[in-house]
């Protein structure tokens, strides 16, 4: 399955654990040599939830969530009958998620954005805004955002022609992120809308990003760019981002679509 060009292996795991999965998600998400994909979905029951997801990026690493990977994983559910209705919950190391299925459509309540540099982690104090920030003799105005996992927001000129492949790693790995940082470089199009290119950690570059998507709106906001509704042009698709001022959660609605579906013997 893709969400908006961000591919996806999804395993059903319902009515029969495969523990070997995280040491089999290298292996099966390689392009080449596996069926190929930016990372590995796995849907279980939940005690918490309606479904649990588990996410493994396609170096083997477990990450918290995927914005992405939940909508196509809603969908997936639904289609296989592991849930009936059109509002359900996805529990996930960043918590539990609330869906709303609007037919290829999915509205994803993302939950409050974290701010405090302790718990995004990234080892600095109180709240990272427009922070100036040198990295390998080059200038960078940093803004960090937790969706339940970790991003690290840039505002650039030309995002086209930002060498995204050479600075992303080392963002990346940069010793100031504890869990490592998903990066993102954002160019304000207008008050309602950026284009944006990501380099997720433990996956490169990808052609969208649940997640940062709605990390970089939150960021935007913060630094007075942008309004809270806000339409996030990606390489491979656009999403509808919305920091509610209501309840201070951020709505995300994007399509999830089906490529194919086989077997596999694990």
């Amino acid at each position: 399955m893709h969400g908006n060009g961000n591919d996806f292996i999804v395993i059903n795991a319902f009515d029969q654990n495969f523990p070997q999965l995280a040491g089999k998600a290298k292996e099966l998400c390689d392009r080449r040599f596996g069926i190929g994909c930016d990372q590995l979905l796995v849907v279980r029951p939940s005690e918490v939830a309606d479904l649990r997801m588990l996410i493994y990026n396609n170096d083997g690493s477990e990450v918290e969530m995927c914005g992405n990977g939940i909508r196509c994983l809603a969908l997936f559910a639904k289609k296989h009958n592991l849930v009936q209705a059109s509002e359900l919950s996805v529990e996930t190391l960043g918590g539990i998620k609330k869906i709303r299925i609007l037919n290829q459509l999915v509205e994803v309540d993302m939950g409050e954005p974290i701010l405090q540099a302790s718990e995004i982690p990234v080892n600095l104090e109180g709240m990272v805004i427009g922070k100036s920030m040198d990295l390998s003799g080059q200038h960078y105005s940093i803004t960090c955002v937790s969706m339940g996992n970790p991003h690290c927001v840039m505002f650039v000129e030309n995002v086209d022609e930002y060498p995204v492949s050479k600075i992303g790693p080392l963002f990346e790995n940069y010793s100031l992120f504890p869990k490592r940082i998903n990066v993102e470089f954002a160019q304000v199009i207008d008050k309602n809308s950026i284009k944006l290119r990501v380099w997720e950690r433990g996956a490169g570059e990808t052609l969208a990003c649940g997640t940062g998507a709605c990390a970089t709106a939150v960021a935007a906001v913060l630094n007075g760019h942008i309004n809270r509704k806000v339409n996030i042009k990606l390489p491979g698709g656009n999403l509808e981002i919305n920091w509610s001022e209501k309840d201070n959660h951020v709505y995300m609605t994007g399509q999830g679509v089906e490529v194919f579906e086989g077997e596999i013997e694990l």
